[in-house]
Order: structure tokens, then sequence, then C-alpha cells
């Protein structure tokens, strides 16, 4: 008897095989008191586990195959940083020390700590960066409660693994057995699983909550990345429908990689531009492999984070220039720090304390609420415009007088480099990303001082209808579709076309094939996205008709019933 299951699917694609079931289930931690005498034991113990927990992950990275995109190589690098953090490696020490506790049990408890810190955090990237607190802390567990590492059984070859969650290091594991697809019970969007299965261009679906107890090793399975569904013991006509799909999914991979040198143009003779989104300067690797005409979001984040001091200007101009100098003259969009209350830098010069980080001391607030923090990302970024098209990006932005007084900065510094004799770009294009309602209301007014604006649909459609994504208890009401939204987006081409600067949305929409015919027909011609996203989206735009589309959506938001633009968007996707 076929059984149907259903989580979120992150990952397209089409997968039919043998279920691999692995069972990270939760360890049982003993709390054991110990004797003074034993203490410094338990303590030469705890670390000893942590530098086993280090080799092992050495051994993994030593072993990535070539050719593996930037972000699970990256990933890895970021566990053995926090392996050496104070958090993680001082903290449970104390624990053992002061309370006379065993090291599990210390570690279990710093653990839960930090967990609960980074659940806190509004931003969705940096709060499923509690990923990495669980990876990391499970990995030095295993080695204490000295449990076997199933990731490396030769038997996943091919099959369809459900766990848990997985961590980078299974990934690059199971990436060389071929597996067909991931199901995880945790994670979202932008959960690690989720970023490395689009990444390798793996079919996957998360938040299948359960799963593990319906399906047994040796199960026949579909996974159908798209929609999110998992099909337990198909029948052989459900077989034969998706192996079809499975068919079809491949001939349209081949036709997509043949668009990877052609233009994006609408079968009208409009022109689009496609950039990528990168997090890391490897990632430039993967933006090239797509045929991206550039970056229009550059994350600076990495450069702060899991770190108790702040990057000096020389890293991060190196940082920069390794990007610009990937690129070969094609352009890079830098968005400024994009931090917030909700996390230290600087060994604690921003506060970690907020009640609500979300309306907090973040972004572009933070910035100029400590210059000194600032200044030396404007000076880098200033310095490596000397060396290609570089455009500076300010996220967060809400009131105009934000943007008056970065203006300010940025001429200070340039007549700081001028009187130093250091080049850079005197034009430097200066924009705004519009992620804020208040923002896209008042777009007309930024228009008057920014060079380009970015939509950062992410956190606009968040801020607009009060709802966090990634909360399963409200994710139902995320809603790209909603007038409101569609409204502020419409508001900001508006603004961006009666100024003459140019639009570009960076947010998950804009890499969302489904989207986008509308917002093409709403009047973008910038679009920035996961450099795996890039071919789809392509094929949408090279198979369009940007007049007719302009003509139908006109109509149809001018209804303002977002189920009669579903309806436009189905037929658009279906071809008629």
């Amino acid at each position: 008897m076929s059984l149907a299951l259903q989580g979120i699917g992150v990952s397209r694609g089409i997968a039919i095989g043998r279920a691999h079931v692995i069972q990270h289930s939760q360890i049982e931690v003993p709390e054991v008191d110990l004797a003074p005498p034993l203490v410094e034991r338990e303590i030469t113990r705890f670390l000893a586990a942590v530098e086993t927990a280090k080799l092992q992950l050495n051994g993994i990275r030593e072993h990535i195959p070539s050719g593996t995109p930037a972000d699970i190589a990256s990933f890895i690098d970021t566990h053995l940083l926090m392996l050496d953090d104070v958090m993680l490696k001082h903290e449970p020490v104390r624990l053992i020390r002061e309370h006379r506790i065993n090291a599990e049990w210390a570690l279990r408890q710093q653990r839960d700590a930090l967990v609960a810190v980074f659940e806190q955090m509004d931003d969705p990237y940096l709060r499923t960066r509690k990923d990495d607190v669980e990876h990391v802390f499970g990995q030095v567990m295993r080695v204490l409660m000295k449990e076997g590492e199933v990731e490396s059984q030769e038997e996943l070859r091919g099959g369809v693994v459900f766990a848990d969650d997985l961590t980078p290091a299974d990934t690059v594991l199971m990436q060389s057995m071929e597996i067909a697809a991931f199901v995880t019970e945790s994670g979202g969007p932008l959960s690690h699983t989720a970023i490395l299965a689009r990444s390798l261009r793996i079919p996957a679906v998360v938040a299948a909550q359960g799963v593990t107890r319906w399906v047994r090793d040796g199960d026949t399975v579909v996974i159908d990345g798209d929609y999110g569904d998992i099909l337990v013991d198909p029948d052989e006509r459900s077989l034969e429908h998706y192996r079809l799909r499975a068919r079809d999914e491949a001939r349209r991979q081949t036709a997509l990689k043949r668009l990877k040198g052609e233009p994006a143009r609408t079968r009208d003779g409009l022109d689009v531009q496609l950039y990528a989104n990168i997090e890391l300067p490897d990632d430039v690797r993967e933006a090239n492999r797509s045929g991206a005409d550039g970056v229009g979001l550059f994350r600076t984040e990495f450069l702060y984070m899991n770190r108790a001091d702040t990057p000096s200007e020389e890293e991060q101009y190196a940082a920069y220039h390794h990007v610009v100098r990937a690129l070969k003259g094609r352009p890079v969009t830098i968005r400024t720090l994009d931090l917030g209350a909700d996390k230290q830098v600087d060994a604690g010069r921003a506060s970690a304390v907020c009640n609500n980080p979300a309306l907090g001391l973040r972004a572009i607030r933070l910035c100029l609420h400590d210059p000194a923090l600032f200044r030396p990302q404007l000076r880098a970024i200033l310095r490596v415009s000397a060396e290609g098209p570089v455009r500076l990006m300010l996220p967060m932005i809400s009131n105009l007088d934000e943007v008056l007084q970065v203006r300010l900065l940025i001429e200070q510094t340039r007549q700081e480099l001028q009187d130093e004799g250091i080049p850079f770009d005197p034009k430097l294009p200066v924009g705004g990303m519009i992620e804020v309602p208040a923002a896209a209301i008042s777009a007309h007014l930024f228009a008057r001082h920014l060079d380009f604006f970015s939509v950062g649909t992410n956190d606009l459609i968040q801020y607009t209808l009060a709802i966090d994504r990634t909360d399963e208890a409200v994710n139902y009401l995320y809603a790209p579709l909603h007038p409101a939204v569609l409204r502020l987006i419409q508001l900001t081409l508006q603004a961006g076309r009666r100024a003459g600067i140019p639009v570009s949305m960076c947010g998950e929409m804009a890499g969302d094939p489904y989207y986008a015919p509308l917002l093409l027909g709403m009047g973008l011609t910038e679009f920035s996205m996961q450099p795996a996203a890039l071919l789809e989206v392509k094929r949408v735009i090279t198979e369009a008709d940007a007049r007719e589309l302009q003509t139908k959506t006109e109509r149809a938001l001018h209804s303002g019933d977002p189920e009669r633009l579903r309806r436009l968007l189905d037929r658009l996707q279906a071809g008629d």
C-alpha cells in the first residue's frame, strides 16, 4: 500500500530509489557529579574529544572532491573555527571545573545556552546558523559518547537518504556516494541542507516531520523536490508517472545548459540582466559557472562572524578584491555589514541584549551607531572600486537621514584616501536595499540621493505582513502575491523609472521561475539570485513576450485579487 507524505520542496527534481534511514537519535546525556580529584581528568577528556572532532573534520575537508561547490567546504571551515571558539572550548571547561560535572553534561548545557541565543535572532539567515551550533556540538558529543559514524556506510550509494538533519560533513561523504536525494525532518528553505542541496542540484525535501517513523530501509520511494511530495512504495502507475517526469526533467536540464552563453533576452527583444547572490568570496566560481552577468549581492557578514575581533581593512579588501578579479570586468554589488543587536561584534561593542532584534540596532543603524566599525569597510570597498566595476549597497534603510549620514561618511572616506594617494572610483555608485515598507513608500525621496535600488523581498514580505516565514506556526501567511507586497514593489519600480536609476531584486522571489513572468510584466529587468536558479529563470525570460506580459500583469494587478494573479501565473507556467 502506497503512503504519501509531505514536506517543503527546497531543491527541484525527481528522484526514485531505495530509502536509507539515518537515525541521528537524540543522545541521552548522563549527568554525573564528579569527586574533586576527577575534575582535571574530565577536562582533559573533554579537550581530547574536541581535538578528535577537529581531526575528523579535517580528514573530511581534505577529501572533498574537486569541483564541489564552495558552500560545502566553507561550512566545514566554519565548524573547524567553532571548535576553537571560546564559547565551545572554554565555557564547558569552566562548567566542569566550577560545578564538578561530567563533560557530556557541561557540553549539553553550553549547547542549550547558545541555541537559545540564536533562536531569539530575528534575521532568518542568522537564526538558521544555530544549525552550526547543533552540528559542532553533536560532533564532539559523539566522540565523548563513543558513537559510531553512520554517514560513511557504503550502502548509501545511489539511495535516498532520510534523516532528522544532515551536517555539511554528512553531505561531503554522501556526495561521493552519488546519493539520489535528501529528505530531512527539520530545516527550511534557508537551512544548511537546503542550501547545499541546491548547490549540488540534488532533489531535496525538508521539514517532513515524522518521516523517519514511516519510512523503512529498503522502501522504494519517490521524492519530488519541486512540491515537497514523498511517495513510499508507489504503485506501478505512479512510478511510471514520476519516471516520465524525471526524463522530462533530465531533458530540461540538458536544454538549460545550452542557455549558459546566451543573452537573457525576451522574444520581443528586451534585454534582462541576471546576477548572482554570493555569501563567500569562493562562491564567485559558481556565479561564473552559471553564466551570471555579475554579482548583484555580495553579503559581507562572513567576515564578522565566528570571531571575537572585527576584520581589518586589509582582510576586507582582500576578500572583495578576490571577487572583483574573478569577475573579469563584470560588476559586483557589495552590501555593507548586515548584522544587528542580536549578534555581538567586536568583542561586544554592539549590545547583544535587545527586546526585539527585528526593530533594534541592526544593519545600517548599527554601522551609523559605530562609525569605527563601519569606516574600515567603507575604505576597503572604495579601494577595491579602483580594480573594477563595484557598487556599494546599504541594507535596511528606513529614513532619508540614514542615507545622508552615509553619504557624508563616504565623502569623508574619499577625502582620506585621496590625501593618502590611494586610488578609488570617485563615481562609485551607492544604492539602497528596499526591504522595509517605509523605504518602499518613500522610494521617490530616496531616489534623489541614491544611484540604484535593490528590492530585498525576504524581509519586505515579512515586515509588510508581520510574519516570520521560518516560524512553522505562521509561515503559511508568507505570501509574495499579497496585494500590499506587490504594491510596494510597484512603488519602488516606479520611483526608479521616474528618477532614471536602475532597480534590481535580490530576494528569493527573484530566483523563483514561477514569479519571473509577473516581475517581468511589472517592469523588473535586473534579477539577482542563487547561481543554481539562474538558468531556469533565464529560460522563462527567453520564452516570454515582455509587452504581452505587461498588459496581462497590469490587468491582474488592477484587480487586487491574489487568486487571479495565481491563475495567471499557473497558465503562464503551463505555456498558455
